[in-house]
């Protein structure tokens, strides 16, 4: 299987987010993505594009959200730009820690951490990269 690559750049608004099932959708037919990779894609993506759009890029409409996405034999790699401030990824408390569960944020970046087989932060918190391995 040849590497395959796709991009989608996106507005930061919420109604620009709703294009993510569409284009993983639109992956799945183009490539060889199985139901259940591509049920887990959508679901961090989704995460992932959300975080970029909020926390990342403030909902301003001016800036972009840019996402990557590269199939292989053995993995799908994901990246999700934004173009805001970046952050402390160090700074994200753990939703599950008592103290932490009734806190609206931080369950997002977790999702992501637990569903994804690596997962990283580049850019001084502005990109977030992912990968989830192939099912043989």
């Amino acid at each position: 299987m040849a590497n395959e690559s796709y991009r989608l750049t996106l507005k930061s608004t919420y109604e620009e987010s709703e294009r993510i099932p569409d284009f993983v959708n639109d992956l799945q037919s183009r490539s060889s993505l199985n139901e259940d990779e591509t049920s887990t894609l959508m679901l961090l993506l989704s995460e992932a594009v959300t975080n970029a759009i909020e926390h990342g890029n403030q909902n301003d409409e001016d800036k972009n959200v840019d996402v990557s996405i590269l199939i292989d034999k053995d993995a799908i790699t994901s990246i999700v730009s934004d173009e805001g401030e970046g952050f402390d990824p160090s700074a994200v408390k753990d939703p599950l820690k008592e103290e932490n569960l009734l806190d609206v944020g931080g369950r997002g970046i977790f999702l992501i951490r637990e569903l994804s087989d690596t997962f990283e932060f580049e850019d001084e918190g502005r990109t977030v990269r992912f990968t989830i391995k192939r099912q043989q």
